[in-house]
């Protein structure tokens, strides 16, 4: 009974925790659909829970690093959400294949036309990047969510490595490593690769099911001889059982 109670008091402890501890995951995050590749374009997702249970988020805004300007964000449209995009001089041009370019966006801004996200719901923001910078891990974004009754939260705390996460930390977006970098086949060279393979790989698969089907076939046709066999002889057993009894 003591071992009941102290499992049940346990499962009741642990079920608080995690209930006191849930709302700290609710933050407004920045994720790659695939990869961010440095020096590549990536299409990364915003993601923005709703941490209210008494209103809904109306608005999104995110800020874009001045320190690691972009060519091209180019977000994708969400159905309920108006998306406005804000570009600012640069003070050192960009060369983006061959072309100067003296201005990038410095903000997306998401306003709702309905509802928005409303209480227990959260809401993606797919935006297409480009391209990433090459001589850095990541890139910081600055987030202000803004709730129906006017309240407004401010994602724009940078969390610093070796620290505890601060209660509003800005999305952080991790940059993986450079691709084509001359280590592996090309992209269409591994597509070719990939379909000879997977049709090399059907072929033997068909070779393989036909002889194992044909084998199966053999034993199945030997079973049947080997069974009517076997009923022949125990008939005739039979019969020669029943003559011996009756001399």
């Amino acid at each position: 009974m003591k071992v009941s109670r102290i499992a049940a008091v346990g499962a009741v402890s642990g079920i608080a925790v995690l209930a006191l501890g849930a709302p700290a995951f609710a933050h407004v995050t920045v994720q790659p659909e695939g990869t961010a590749a440095k020096g590549g374009y990536a299409v990364v997702d915003f993601k923005v829970p709703n941490e209210r249970d008494n209103a809904s988020t109306t608005k999104v805004e995110v800020t874009f690093p001045a320190d690691q300007p972009l060519a091209s964000v180019m977000p994708q449209p969400v159905s309920g959400w108006k998306a406005e995009v804000t570009k600012s001089k640069l003070d050192k041009p960009l060369e983006v294949h061959g072309k100067q370019i003296d201005e990038a966006v410095t903000k997306v801004t998401w306003t709702a036309d309905g509802k928005g996200i409303e209480p227990g719901f959260f809401q993606k923001f797919p935006v297409s990047v480009g391209t990433l910078p090459a001589d850095a891990d990541q890139m910081v974004f600055k987030a202000i969510q803004t709730y129906s009754n006017k309240e407004v939260v401010r994602w724009i705390e940078v969390p610093q490595e070796g620290q505890e996460e601060p209660d509003t930390p800005a999305p952080v977006l991790t940059l993986s490593a450079p691709e084509g970098d001359g280590h592996g086949a090309s992209g269409a060279d591994a597509d070719d690769k990939a379909g000879s393979g997977t049709e090399n790989t059907a072929a033997e698969g068909s070779a393989s099911g036909a002889g194992s089907d044909t084998t199966a076939r053999v034993l199945g046709i030997v079973g049947i001889v080997v069974g009517a066999a076997g009923i022949g002889y125990g008939v005739l057993a039979g019969r020669r059982r029943d003559s011996g009894t009756s001399a």
